[in-house]
């Protein structure tokens, strides 16, 4: 007994980092540590030690294990950044990366006393009391919320999801502590303006995040949207167990990814779920202008008869005409070979930096063009042996020259990782099939009413 209880102690301390001070000198600490090590290896690598660069690489590899298990511990913004970090490896070195992408997989969870304070002071009742049950494990743990399985006291299974006690205070000064570190351990691998423009899109994204009344009524309107697809499930809302920092919501059960495989799920299943997923996304830019942004494969759950379900509105992008004009004008000068419209509408998306190059032609963008439009062609593109991530890698070192001639912009920075991660989505479940006439197709939905 005196040993859970020590157990439970060592739990409340990892998690007591609920204040910006305290998170500060958490922070703080992994940052001086991270330093000396990297100043360290700096200066042995200048004193001409034969083993430098395996050196560099093992410790790239224990700082990202280290920020991987300190920005878990810590949650929120912090932990949030982690998870987003992981996916961009031009950001960070490459072991670095690689060890941040366990925050997209596990998370350690909270300990359920703190859970059940945040949910009496939200609902204004203990959760005993709320719910005719309510399982203490955690049916899932991300980064400013965690998700317990329930029953209502008239028999509906739903899940609860809790935001940690104060991660929305802390939101500011996490950012500005993290970027400090990150910086001072001479990680960050991109220049200011592009830096500036990842925070401040993170920025804006975890505030929306924060607020599941927000979240709750993303949830109802893409619900709305796709009312007349019985193969898109959306989770359902309970108002009367809903708040800005507790969301309850109907148990919409699901397969993950891992366990999407034959011959539980045929290949024409497979596909079918391809598609789905696409047609989603394409009808979410082109005709909702408002983007689910958190490809998380946690977020995602699939059954054998084809259907998709979708969980967590907490991270939405609201697009604006212009934006998905410029989206539609972009593809379709690519799928026409049209270079100049192409360039125009890069330009117009704030993507082209034309005060580095001011014009840019189509020996450039052909090639980028084709790898990118090789999934979309009228002949199967097999995403589960692809190598176009590698082939886009090998085309950017070609392409050095005009590196700082394109640069992040807040409108398509959430949107690009939504693509990008369910490249990855296709590729795991592997899909092999067609999509240009569905391309075609999202290209001319028009905005819903």
């Amino acid at each position: 007994m005196s040993r859970n209880k020590d157990k439970d102690k060592d739990k409340d301390r990892k998690f007591n980092a609920t204040t910006p001070a305290k998170r500060f000198f958490k922070l703080a600490g992994m940052t001086a540590s991270i330093a000396s090590n990297v100043t360290r290896s700096q200066v042995k690598k200048m004193l001409g030690n034969p083993d430098g660069a395996e050196e560099m690489k093992k410790l790239y590899s224990d700082i990202g294990e280290r920020l991987a298990d300190t920005l878990g511990e810590m949650k929120g913004a912090v932990m949030k950044m982690g998870q987003i970090a992981s996916q961009y490896t031009d950001m960070l070195p490459k072991e670095v990366a690689e060890a941040l992408k366990k925050l997209q997989k596990e998370s350690p969870p909270m300990p359920f006393a703190q859970i059940e304070k945040q949910i009496a002071t939200e609902l204004g009742k203990p959760a005993a009391e709320l719910f005719a049950s309510i399982d203490p494990a955690p049916f899932a743990a991300a980064s400013i919320g965690q998700v317990h399985r329930a029953r209502t006291h008239a028999g509906e299974e739903v899940v609860v999801k809790v935001q940690y006690p104060g991660v929305e205070d802390c939101v500011e000064s996490d950012l500005k502590h993290l970027r400090m570190a990150l910086r001072m351990a001479g990680l960050l691998k991109v220049d200011k303006e592009m830096l500036d423009a990842v925070f401040g899109e993170i920025r804006r994204s975890l505030k929306e995040e924060l607020d599941y009344k927000r979240e709750a009524d993303n949830a109802r309107a893409f619900a709305s949207f796709h009312a007349n697809d019985p193969k898109i499930i959306i989770p359902r809302v309970f108002e009367q167990f809903t708040s800005k920092r507790v969301l309850t919501l109907a148990y919409e059960p699901g397969d993950h990814i891992s366990k999407v495989r034959e011959p539980d799920y045929t290949k024409e299943v497979i596909n079918e779920l391809g598609h789905r997923l696409f047609n989603a996304m394409g009808a979410h830019i082109f005709a909702l202008h408002a983007v689910h942004c958190d490809p998380h494969p946690g977020n995602f759950a699939f059954r054998q008869d084809g259907s998709l379900v979708i969980y967590d509105y907490g991270c939405i992008k609201k697009l604006n005409q212009e934006t998905v004009e410029n989206f539609r004008k972009t593809t379709r000068a690519a799928l026409a070979g049209d270079y100049s419209a192409l360039e125009l509408a890069l330009i117009r998306l704030g993507v082209r930096n034309t005060e580095i190059a001011p014009h840019i032609g189509g020996t450039f963008y052909a090639p980028w063009a084709e790898l990118t439009l090789r999934p979309f062609s009228d002949t199967p593109f097999d995403f589960g042996h692809s190598r176009l991530h590698e082939d886009l890698i090998a085309q950017g070192r070609k392409s050095l020259k005009y590196w700082n001639a394109f640069q992040a912009s807040p409108d398509t920075l959430m949107v690009n990782r939504m693509l990008a991660g369910h490249y990855w989505t296709m590729k795991e479940l592997g899909v092999n099939t067609a999509f240009r006439g569905a391309l075609e197709r999202n290209l001319s939905l028009a905005q819903a009413a």
